[in-house]
């Protein structure tokens, strides 16, 4: 393996490149799904999320939503098979309290 910035090479797989920093691999991309916004919805979060998808503006999709309901005529129906088939975004998991230093855990019994 060899540095594609300074050319430097490397018997085992790394990361980035010890001598001039340069990242050796891309990082892994984490799986995106097409789910329902929770923070950034009007109705159901139909096009929020997929705003969120597509990493778009998500007045964007509202606005291409509202001219087909308006001149095809499928978008509402569209609409709402969307909301019954696209599943909510999962909650968000709360972070752990951190502990203070000087705190004590409290004993168990």
């Amino acid at each position: 393996m060899f540095c594609p910035r300074c050319g430097r090479e490397y018997r085992e797989t790394v990361n980035f490149c010890c001598q001039c920093g340069a990242a050796m691999s891309s990082p892994p991309t984490a799986e995106r799904k097409l789910t329902r916004s929770r923070h950034d919805k009007k109705i159901a979060g139909v096009c929020g999320g997929l705003g969120e998808y597509l990493a778009v503006d998500p007045t964007l999709v509202r606005l291409i939503w509202l001219i087909a309901v308006i001149f095809g005529g499928t978008g509402l129906l569209a609409y709402v098979i969307a909301w019954i088939v696209m599943p909510q975004e999962p909650e968000p998991k709360p972070a752990p309290a951190p502990v203070s230093a000087g705190a004590q855990p409290a004993p168990t019994p």
